[in-house]
């Protein structure tokens, strides 16, 4: 009996021990959890649900099943990375529909960001924000800048340019400047695919590629303009105009002032 009743003390002096150090850590931790996620619903209620449904399954407008579209696309899966995104730089909430969300005044502060992103991510399973690890670009070195140049050159010139300059595509969409832009953004852009943009996953682009491709940009937008203007480095098309405009233009006008000065005949 002494023996049992050693073992029940030193079983209960356990258990009193593991409860008094362990479960009030975890319970702080997922009560602030729940709390933001339930602060972000309600915050999600007001101000998106209108577009994107009560429970973030989007709204689809009434047509044909060709024609269908919708007033907000489904948020579940989406992560808190497109979320940060698209608040953080005021693309959401839109102020109309339009063909594409441009960059405006953020709406949000950011602890109602977080919220938000908290409540969109516990959804479902979605790419998380980075870390400051993945962000930290001024550490690249030139090898891995260089790296940088050949994954932007060969994924993302088509539609940005090669440094960063932005441009026009179909249907009144654009393909926004890059300048100014932070890393944590350029980054999530790379992750979620906003808009017409396509995903570059994990596994398509390590988060080292990522990077790498935001130490180019930035280093290159860092950079001066050896030879004089550089036209926003639109390239050609910036040339184009200045031919056109100042080549041509100068020499219509003095086509027109030779017209205009030169000898005249009169017929008799």
């Amino acid at each position: 009996m002494a023996l049992l009743a050693l073992l029940a003390l030193a079983l209960l002096l356990t258990g009193a021990a593991y409860a008094t150090v362990a479960p009030e850590s975890a319970t702080a931790e997922s009560a602030s959890s729940v709390s933001q996620v339930e602060a972000g619903r309600q915050l999600f209620v007001v101000g998106c649900a209108s577009c994107h449904g009560l429970n973030a399954e989007g709204i689809t407008t009434a047509g044909t099943d060709d024609a269908k579209g919708n007033y907000g696309p489904s948020l579940i899966g989406v992560g808190a990375a497109a979320v940060g995104f698209q608040m953080e730089t005021g693309r959401m909430p839109m102020a109309q529909t339009a063909p594409q969300a441009p960059r405006k005044h953020i709406e949000y502060t950011q602890d109602e960001i977080n919220q938000i992103a908290a409540y969109v991510a516990s959804l479902a399973p979605g790419p998380a924000r980075p870390s400051e690890e993945d962000l930290d670009w001024q550490s690249v070195d030139k090898e891995g800048i260089a790296e940088g140049g050949e994954f932007f050159r060969t994924n993302c010139t088509a539609c940005h340019n090669s440094v960063g300059a932005g441009g026009a595509l179909p249907s009144g969409r654009y393909a926004p400047t890059l300048q100014g832009v932070d890393a944590v953004h350029i980054y999530e852009a790379m992750l979620t695919g906003p808009q017409q943009m396509p995903v570059f996953s994990e596994d398509v682009l390590t988060p080292e590629d990522k990077r790498n491709i935001i130490a180019y940009v930035k280093t290159i937008q860092q950079q001066g303009n050896a030879g004089g203007i550089g036209g926003g480095g639109l390239g050609p098309v910036v040339d184009g105009m200045f031919a056109w405009i100042v080549g041509i233009g100068s020499l219509t006008a003095f086509a027109v002032w030779i017209g205009m000065h030169g000898t005249r005949s009169k017929k008799r």
